[in-house]
């Protein structure tokens, strides 16, 4: 049984999905490094910073966001 070239030689994904992919892990990575800090190095003395609005709910949402537009670039077929 053989394939054509043409189904052989395409890929699973074009490059264009590729590249949409690519955004959404940079903006995942954005995500995590917006969760970064906040700690204290005495661990007995409370820092609210730790509970900040970029912690709490901007990083969570930038990482969601992140994963829709991974999910996106699968299931979108770009021309």
């Amino acid at each position: 049984m053989s394939l054509n070239k043409e189904k052989r030689d395409q890929m699973i994904l074009p490059a264009k999905n590729l590249k949409v992919m690519l955004v959404g892990v940079v903006v995942i990575i954005i995500g995590f490094l917006l969760m970064t800090g906040g700690g204290s190095d005495d661990p007995n003395v409370f820092n609210p910073e730790m509970f900040s609005f970029r912690r709490i709910t901007l990083a969570p949402i930038v990482v969601l966001l992140g994963f829709g537009i991974i999910a996106f670039s699968i299931m979108k077929k770009f021309k």
